[in-house]
């Protein structure tokens, strides 16, 4: 299996519901370092997993659509806790539809989420 990974950044701020949440029931503000990967069982015509340039791109598209803003006021997430967790499936979600035609021929797409250089997390969507 190939892989090409594209890494950005983006901030928001959110609190959480539940008191498994503690101090981050409260407002508080996050900055995420953003690694996604693409994964094919076999390179395409050009010998590539995905144009680096088309994957960078439209992930800073994604991250552009929640940057700076506070994500309990988005109303797509209304309801939700916006867990690192959450957003790994939101962020895969909206790569798998915005890629367009650079999704055809990928086995997965995999977001990995960096709260912190100690907390992390990812999930794993296949295609």
């Amino acid at each position: 299996m190939f892989s090409l990974t594209v890494r950005d950044r983006f901030m928001v701020a959110h609190s959480f519901t539940g008191e498994v949440f503690g101090p981050a029931q409260r407002l508080h503000g996050a900055t995420f370092v953003v690694e996604a990967t693409f994964r094919r069982a076999d390179l395409d015509a050009d010998g590539l997993v995905v144009d680096i340039g088309v994957a960078s791109q439209v992930l800073r598209t994604v991250l552009a659509q929640v940057e700076y803003r506070n994500l309990d006021d988005v109303e797509e997430f209304a309801g939700q806790n916006t867990s690192t967790e959450f957003l790994c499936r939101w962020i895969a979600d909206r790569l798998s539809v915005d890629l367009g035609p650079a999704v055809t021929g990928l086995a997965g797409i995999t977001v990995l989420l960096r709260e912190s250089d100690v907390a992390w997390a990812s999930y794993e969507k296949e295609l």
